[in-house]
C-alpha cells in the first residue's frame, strides 16, 4: 500500500497489475438498478415501466395479439425500431410477410429537438390538466405512480416514434440485418419433422443458432470483435402458416412443436447477447393446457385486448382509450421476487402520433366527476375499501349494480335535491 502521506490529492488505491481496462458499455443498454441484469428497451417507454424498467439481454418478451393484430405488430415494429436507432444487429422472422416490408414500415424516430419540442407541449398541456384535476382527486388514487408516455427529458436509453411517419431508408441501413422468410426458406422441400418438430421451427432455430454463434453473440464464447446486441423478432409464431395447427383445433396433432420450440430457443437467449420479441395469436389457441406452457416458457408475457367490436368501444369509461394492457408475467431476475406494477389496470391508445400505455383510473376519475350521481362517489369508496381499493372491475360491477335499484338508490340517482328526473347513466345500464 502506498504511503498515506504523499502528495495531496493522491490516494492509497492502486489498479491490480494483471487488471484490464473495463469493458465499454453496449449501445442502447443500462444495468437494472434492481437486479444487475443488463436492461434495453422495448421501444415504448411506457411499456419499459410496466416491465420494470426494459427488456433484460437473454430473455423472451411474448406478446399475446389483439384479435385484429394491429397494435401488436405496433409493438413489434417499435422492438425493431428502438433497435435500429441503438445499432443493434436485427433478426426478422415471418410467414405472414417479408421482414423487408416489415423494416420499411417502421415509425421514424423522434431525435430532432422540434419534434420532441411539439410532443413536449402535448405533455405540458396534459400536465397542466392533470394538476388541475389533482385538486379534486379522489384519496384512494393519491399515490398511484406516474408513466412516462411522453419525451419531456430527453435520455439515451429509450427513444420515441411517429407512428404517422416511415423511418428512411438510410437508417435501415446502417444496421445489419438478418432476414428468415418461411416461404423462401422452405419453399419446395417435403414437411419433415427434424428435432421432433416441425420443420418451420426447425430451420427457423438453426438459422437463430447459426447467427449467434458465427457473429459473435456467443456469450460462452470469447469476443474478437466490439460486443453488440442481437434483437430477434418472430412475427405470429403459432398460426397456421407456420404450419403448426395450434390454432385449428382442440386437439392438434402436433401440440408439442411449439413449446419445444420455446424450450430451445431460451437455451439460445440465456448464453447470448440477444433479446427475442415474439407475437403470438393467443386468441386463436383453443387448447388452453398450451397456452399455458407457452405462458411458462416465456419470460415476459403482455396482452392486448383491443377494443375494437366489443361492448367497450361504446363505454363512457373506456372512451379514450384503444384497448387493455393485461401483464400475465414477469421475470424473476437474480431475485426471488418480480418486479409488479401497482395496479392491474393498464390500457393503450394511439394518439396523433404515437402508442402510449397509460393507468385506467386517470380517465376513471374524470368519468366519475363527469357521469356519476352525487354521493356515489362515497358509496363507491367504501366498498372499494372491502372489495379491493382502486379495483375497477369491482367498481364498474358495483356501478351497474346501484343502476339496476333505481327505487332503493333514488336518492343518489337524483340530480338535484327536489328533481325527479333520473340520471343519464341509468340509461346505459338499461
Amino acid at each position: 500500500m502506498a504511503a498515506a502521506g504523499g502528495e495531496r490529492g493522491r490516494t492509497s488505491f492502486q489498479r491490480r497489475p494483471g487488471a484490464g481496462p473495463r469493458p465499454p458499455a453496449l449501445p442502447g443498454t443500462r444495468p437494472s438498478v434492481r437486479h444487475g441484469q443488463l436492461l434495453l428497451s422495448s421501444g415504448l417507454p411506457s411499456l419499459d415501466c410496466v416491465l420494470g424498467g426494459g427488456v433484460a439481454v437473454g430473455t423472451l418478451l411474448l406478446i399475446e395479439e389483439d384479435k385484429y393484430g394491429l397494435y401488436s405488430s405496433l409493438l413489434f415494429k417499435y422492438f425493431l425500431a428502438e433497435g435500429i436507432v441503438c445499432g443493434h444487429d436485427l433478426f426478422v422472422a415471418s410467414a405472414k410477410e417479408h421482414p423487408d416490408n416489415i423494416l420499411k414500415d417502421l415509425p421514424a424516430p423522434l431525435l430532432d429537438d422540434s419534434y420532441r419540442k411539439e410532443l413536449g407541449d402535448e405533455a405540458a398541456a396534459v400536465k397542466s390538466e392533470d394538476f388541475q384535476d389533482s385538486m379534486k382527486i379522489a384519496w384512494r388514487y393519491q399515490n398511484l405512480p406516474k408513466m412516462e408516455t411522453s419525451p419531456t427529458t430527453y435520455t439515451k436509453f429509450g427513444h420515441y416514434y411517429d407512428v404517422s411517419k416511415k423511418m428512411s431508408p438510410e437508417l435501415c441501413q446502417s444496421v445489419k440485418l438478418h432476414s428468415f422468410y418461411l416461404h423462401e426458406e422452405l419453399p419446395s422441400e417435403p414437411k419433415m419433422k427434424t428435432w421432433n418438430m416441425n420443420s418451420g421451427y426447425a430451420k427457423l432455430l438453426q438459422s437463430i443458432q447459426r447467427i449467434i454463434s458465427q457473429e459473435g453473440f456467443d456469450g460462452s464464447d470469447p469476443q474478437k470483435k466490439q460486443r453488440n446486441i442481437l434483437r430477434i423478432g418472430i412475427q405470429s409464431l403459432g398460426s397456421i402458416l407456420w404450419g403448426d395447427d395450434v390454432c385449428c383445433s382442440d386437439a392438434p396433432e402436433d401440440p408439442q412443436s411449439l413449446t419445444k420450440f420455446l424450450y430451445v430457443l431460451r437455451g439460445l437467449l440465456r448464453k447470448s447477447l440477444s433479446a427475442c420479441i415474439i407475437t403470438v395469436p393467443a386468441h386463436l389457441i383453443q387448447n388452453k393446457a398450451i397456452m399455458e406452457r407457452v405462458t411458462n416458457l416465456s419470460d415476459m408475457v403482455v396482452g392486448l385486448e383491443s377494443f375494437i367490436g366489443s361492448e367497450r368501444e361504446t363505454n363512457p369509461l373506456y372512451k379514450d382509450y384503444h384497448g387493455l394492457v393485461h401483464v400475465h408475467q414477469i421475470p424473476r431476475l437474480n431475485s426471488l421476487i418480480c418486479d409488479v406494477s401497482d395496479t392491474k389496470d393498464l390500457a393503450f391508445r394511439l394518439k396523433r402520433k404515437q402508442l402510449t400505455i397509460e393507468w385506467v383510473q386517470d380517465n376513471y376519475l374524470r368519468q366519475e366527476r363527469n357521469i356519476y350521481p352525487p354521493g356515489f362517489s362515497y358509496l363507491l369508496k367504501q366498498k372499494d375499501s372491502a372489495w379491493g381499493e382502486g379495483s375497477l372491475q369491482h367498481s364498474t360491477f358495483l356501478m351497474s349494480f346501484l343502476a339496476k335499484d333505481e327505487k332503493t338508490f333514488s336518492g343518489l340517482l337524483q340530480l338535484k335535491q327536489g328533481s325527479a328526473s333520473v340520471h343519464p347513466i341509468m340509461s346505459y345500464f338499461r
